[in-house]
Parts: C-alpha cells; structure tokens; sequence
C-alpha cells in the first residue's frame, strides 16, 4: 500500500477513461483546484449516496472555483449505467487496475464488519491550481462527508 498523502506534497497524476471512454487527465485541470474522491463500487448504498451529495452541490463547488471528479475501480460501461440511473453531474473515472487509488493511498487493507480486507479506502483530495494537496481526508463517511467538506472548505 503506498504511503498516505499529507497537505502539500504532489497529487499523482492520471490519465483516466471517463464513463464515455474519452481520457481525462489531472494535469489538464493545473491552474484549478480538483476535489478528487474515491469511492469503492458505483451503484452501493454509499457510493450512490455520496455521488448524489456531490451532484447536488456541484453548482457550488464550481462556483467556489473546484472541479469534481469521482473515482472508483469500476468500467466505464458500468460508470455510465451509475451515471445513468442516478441522474450524476461528476466526472466518473475508471481505474480498473487501481494504480491511481494505489499512488493516492486510497487502497489497501481495510477493516470490513471486522474483517480485514484489501479494498478501496473512501478517501478525498482537495489539489490546488498547482497541483499539490491541500486536503486529504481518508476513511471518511459517504453520508455527511459533503457537508463537511463544504464547511472545511468555506464554500
């Protein structure tokens, strides 16, 4: 498990495919400030939950200056059928061999009704127009976390 972000060091680029196959890389976005989440499978309780919280605040955050982009180990094609049904705003990206959740600390063993487990740590990164971190929360809740983040970043 790679080691754990902390508030400036470099976010790890990517290039990833989108719910539509089409790239989108994070050194496209320098110049803005990105909230990346991770997030373990499209279409769960949670997952549907906290894409949904993001979607119905994404008007805000863009207006804060923040581009959202949410990413999990699922295809693209099951990425679009979430995006779909769920009726999501957020750029959803595929990471199927977990190389980016991996350089972002966001997968690894986790605990799983008591059980250890490998798996994706529901992690955020806030990066900032020159691509370093200024926000990383790990293990965090799918319920809640949106509110909060709002408030952490004063938007």
């Amino acid at each position: 498990m790679a080691d754990r972000l902390t508030p400036g060091d470099p976010a790890p680029d990517f290039t990833l495919q989108d719910a539509d196959g089409t790239p989108v890389s994070l050194a496209d976005r320098r110049g803005r400030k990105v909230i990346v989440y991770f997030y373990p499978a499209a279409m769960t309780p949670g997952c549907t939950k906290e894409a949904c919280d993001f979607t119905d605040n994404l008007d805000q955050l863009a207006g804060a200056g923040y581009d959202v982009l949410g990413i999990s180990p699922d295809t693209p094609e099951k990425l679009a059928k979430f995006r779909t049904k769920e009726s999501l705003r957020v750029t959803l990206l595929s990471d199927p061999d977990r190389a980016t959740l991996t350089a972002y600390g966001a997968y690894g063993e986790k605990m799983n009704y008591g059980k250890k487990i490998m798996g994706v740590i529901r992690s955020t990164f806030v990066v900032d127009e020159s691509g370093r971190i200024a926000h990383a929360f790990y293990n965090v809740r799918a319920t809640g976390h949106v509110a909060k983040l709002l408030r952490d970043l004063n938007v």
